[in-house]
């Protein structure tokens, strides 16, 4: 790297808390139990919040993975924290995708996440609900990870930030640098795209040969 005149970003410190948790609402089930591996598309998908701190105050973005190829199957950009935040980036996911087959969709225990309206939907979807510990990052550790990647790569690198609009743009590139052209050592330093798109030819292939 030093040859090559590259760097290493460094990740900062946490100091704005997006999980708050509602011991009212009912919690589904942990059906993950820290176990983020998927051995075909939608089969687990991992959903966080992060934020983005701005000129005219903090803006929060959400994101949905599919944990197969880490592909960011649906995220959002708002300056709330409430609910609608996390609906649209499922409504994006499940539109983007052709699920089928069982799915887990698996978060913290956010109050966004167990609303009525975000349980509603995932029913409708046929996608079952699964959740973390309060306070518990390695609970939720894969959608972590992407916040954490998303925040070095993008906000602190061109940050300081104006506004929500500047974030939305950039986000946007970001996620489909990161879905189509990142390298992930963890899928074999190929893009999510690619990994994806392997194993449907292979799922073709095993088919024509039966």
């Amino acid at each position: 790297m030093r040859e090559l005149g590259l760097r290493g970003v460094t990740r900062g410190p946490k100091n704005c808390w997006t999980t708050i948790a509602d011991d009212s609402l009912a919690r589904p089930a942990d059906l993950v139990n820290r176990e983020f591996s998927a051995i075909r598309p939608n089969q687990l998908w991992v959903a966080d919040i992060t934020f983005v701190p701005t000129w005219s105050g903090f803006v929060y973005v959400a994101f949905i993975i599919d944990v197969f190829a880490r592909y960011i199957v649906g995220w959002r950009v708002s300056r709330s924290l409430k609910a609608e935040l996390v609906l649209d980036a499922l409504d994006q996911a499940v539109w983007s995708r052709a699920i089928a087959g069982d799915l887990i969709h698996h978060s913290d225990r956010g109050s966004q996440y167990l609303s009525i309206h975000y349980t509603e939907k995932l029913a409708e979807a046929g996608i079952d609900a699964s959740v973390g510990s309060v306070g518990d990052s390695y609970d939720n550790a894969l959608a972590e990870t992407i916040n954490g990647l998303y925040k070095t790569e993008v906000i602190r690198k061109r940050g300081p930030w104006k506004a929500l609009d500047d974030v939305e743009y950039a986000t946007l590139e970001w996620v489909d640098w990161f879905n189509h052209r990142r390298l992930l050592e963890s899928i074999g330093d190929i893009p999510p795209v690619e990994y994806e798109l392997m194993y449907y030819q292979q799922l073709e292939e095993s088919f024509e040969a039966a």
